[in-house]
């Protein structure tokens, strides 16, 4: 669900409801499963609707970022959880990063940094986030986030025919409204990261892409849709083609490595 405290401070600076306290009751027994799991020289974060306070039971995916476990090992004790805990959460997903994802002034550091401190609630292990200021509402900000949408578009175009279509629909279709989210925040000079406020927005800015932003939104959340569509939203001047152009002259692109 969408984080209702998110937007932008009289500053300037990005605000967000992810706190620790927002964490629901009905899902520390989750964490606690987690963080009994998981060495103590680990930091350990949740974000998403648990950490600002809006997941529900039993939809919500209990989203927790790692800094410092095995990927392999996130990966595994994020089944484990998924399977115990079947009746309250949609799924445990834990993200595993290490400290020198969030180093350099890169725009994929900057935009890990940036989702840390305002995103993430600190739950165990050392805090990273104790050193980090709050960041700037603005478009590198939005870079960071979402300047890697034209090598996604590539890698979707290669992944066409080798696997689950309806997975592939939706992870395009979140990855890209949150690209249009940034557009947004930059176009009106705000902050969010809301898809559907993001897509319906954009679709009063650019009319023409209105169906197919909608269509996007349903896919986030459906089971996805079938080859031919996800080719067609892939194909050259198609929508998401159309995002990352204009994503690219607004914004800027992570560049070439």
């Amino acid at each position: 669900m969408a984080d209702p405290r998110e937007g932008v401070t009289p500053d300037g600076l990005i605000r967000t409801g992810a706190r620790r306290d927002r964490v629901p009751s009905v899902f520390e027994p989750v964490v606690a499963y987690v963080l009994g799991r998981i060495p103590p020289e680990v930091s350990v974060h949740v974000y998403g609707s648990v950490a600002n306070g809006t997941a529900r039971v039993p939809t919500s995916d209990v989203d927790l970022l790692t800094i410092g476990l095995p990927g392999a090992e996130a990966s595994a004790l994020g089944a484990e959880a998924s399977a115990a805990f079947a009746e309250v959460c949609r799924g445990v997903e834990i993200a595993a990063a290490s400290s020198s994802d969030y180093l350099g002034e890169g725009d994929e550091a900057y935009g890990n940094r940036v989702f840390l401190r305002h995103y993430c609630a600190h739950l165990a292990g050392p805090d990273p986030r104790a050193g980090l200021p709050d960041f700037a509402a603005d478009a590198r900000a939005a870079r960071g986030f979402n300047g890697d949408i034209q090598r996604l578009l590539h890698r979707w175009r290669d992944a066409l025919g080798r696997g689950d279509a309806g997975e592939l629909s939706r992870r395009i279709a979140r990855k890209s409204l949150l690209a249009v989210a940034g557009l947004v925040s930059v176009h009106d000079a705000t902050w969010t990261t809301d898809r559907a406020a993001a897509a319906a927005r954009w679709s009063e800015i650019e009319p023409s892409l209105a169906p197919d932003l909608g269509r996007l939104e349903t896919l986030c959340d459906s089971r996805g849709a079938a080859e031919a569509e996800t080719a067609r939203l892939l194909e050259e001047h198609g929508v998401i083609e159309q995002i990352t152009a204009r994503f690219a002259a607004d914004i800027g692109l992570w560049p070439d490595t």
